[in-house]
């Protein structure tokens, strides 16, 4: 339901969505234009003012993204106090907005439903307190999670496995601190109640499950299974669906047979980082296997009815690999049997100093390339893609926009 009318001399909206329990009020406060969103049982989602964007994580960090005129986009994460305070704020303008509504002081095209008062008061409740105690709750129930394709932000994550098989990517970090295990079923499934209690109304807004972390498909099957339908029985819709990242050239190599089951079991569609079709890039970038692991790899999932997600790393290597990251990128893509259902990823690389690919990449005296050359280098490699049948979708993955 979306509420439209004029308060304390401005235009204001607010949307009360029945289906998602969710609640967003847009009006001008304090002298700016403020929008705030947030969960069913009251928990901030998102804040828009003055042309940034500030995204609340599950762990109560909160993203800042705002885009200078003619430049890129700019992020920040705040400090915690921060981000307190633009909770804060938001509260403030909501306790304002709800007490004109109930003193008869707004004036708007209809009435605030019943389920948008206890929205109102479920917001008004999640005060500096409860947001730190449910900082620290998501803390006790997961390990940090370090990326999600970007088509996955909203979904459910439960960590099956923790850590990566091979950890061995010069340009991933995300893992480095814990070893690879898998959970076995009891644990996993005390996890995944306790991620349901956890969202409670937050739920709603949430859109499949995504098995974390870095490539849980590599588990073997008579220990996956069991995990998957654990999945089934504690989210019994499933919620759109299951959704992984597997990395493609390791691990126990599964048959059609494998992923059709798997396929049985609610899963839809499988994340390879791919990150190029170049033998010697791959090579210096510690990937294990060959680009052909990755092509085997698709073609059984396709022929096991799963989609896939094939993750492309642009600008790595700099100027000294990226001929051959072009040329070998473009025939891996187009030897895969990619249609509609699929995504193809291009993401750029994104280089920091604790990175051994830094380390790497200087001591090969590779020059990097500038983002404008990145951006040409994605355009080459869609240039040279075609595809037998209706083409994949093709997006861009910047992994510093990621919040969960």
């Amino acid at each position: 339901m979306l509420i439209l009318g004029t308060w304390r001399e401005h235009e204001i909206k607010i949307s009360v969505r029945e289906r998602e329990r969710s609640l967003t009020v847009s009006t001008t406060w304090e002298g700016h234009l403020l929008t705030a969103a947030y969960e069913g049982g009251g928990r901030p989602r998102t804040f828009i003012t003055q042309g940034t964007v500030y995204r609340r994580a599950l762990d109560g960090r909160m993203l800042a993204k705002w885009r200078p005129r003619g430049q890129l986009r700019q992020r920040r994460w705040l400090s915690q106090d921060e981000a307190l305070q633009i909770e804060a704020r938001g509260r403030a303008l909501l306790q304002a907005v709800y007490t004109d509504i109930q003193q008869g002081r707004l004036q708007a095209n209809g009435e605030l439903p019943p389920l948008g008062h206890t929205l109102f008061q479920r917001a008004l409740a999640w005060n500096e307190a409860k947001s730190r105690a449910d900082a620290a709750r998501y803390r006790a129930i997961y390990l940090p999670i370090g990326i999600l394709p970007p088509d996955q932000y909203s979904a459910i994550v439960l960590q099956a496995t923790l850590g990566c098989s091979f950890n061995t990517c010069t340009f991933c970090t995300f893992y480095r601190d814990r070893p690879f295990r898998i959970k076995p079923p009891d644990e996993f499934r005390q996890h995944a109640e306790a991620v349901k209690d956890f969202l409670g109304e937050g739920i709603y807004l949430r859109q499949g499950i995504f098995l974390g972390d870095a490539n849980a498909l590599v588990v073997p099957m008579k220990r996956l299974v069991p995990l998957m339908e654990i999945v089934s029985q504690v989210y019994p819709d499933a919620w759109g669906g299951i959704y992984a990242f597997l990395d493609g050239f390791s691990g126990e190599k599964k048959t059609p047979e494998d992923y059709a089951r798997l396929a049985a079991l609610g899963l839809k569609r499988v994340y390879i980082g791919m990150e190029s079709g170049h033998a010697p890039l791959l090579h210096f970038l510690h990937k294990p296997g060959a680009p052909e692991d990755v092509l085997h790899t698709v073609q059984a999932m396709k022929a096991g009815g799963v989609a896939v997600g094939v993750i492309v790393l642009i600008g790595a290597g700099g100027h000294f690999y990226a001929p051959g990251h072009v040329a070998d990128t473009i025939t891996l893509l187009n030897a895969m049997p990619l249609d509609e259902n699929d995504i193809i990823y291009f993401s750029e690389l994104v280089v920091t100093d604790d990175m051994p690919y830094a380390r790497d990449a200087a001591a090969a005296n590779l020059h990097p390339l500038s983002h404008a050359e990145c951006a040409a280098q994605e355009a080459a490699i869609r240039a040279g893609l075609r595809f037998k049948t209706r083409k994949p979708r093709i997006s861009r993955y910047d992994i510093r926009e990621f919040v969960y």
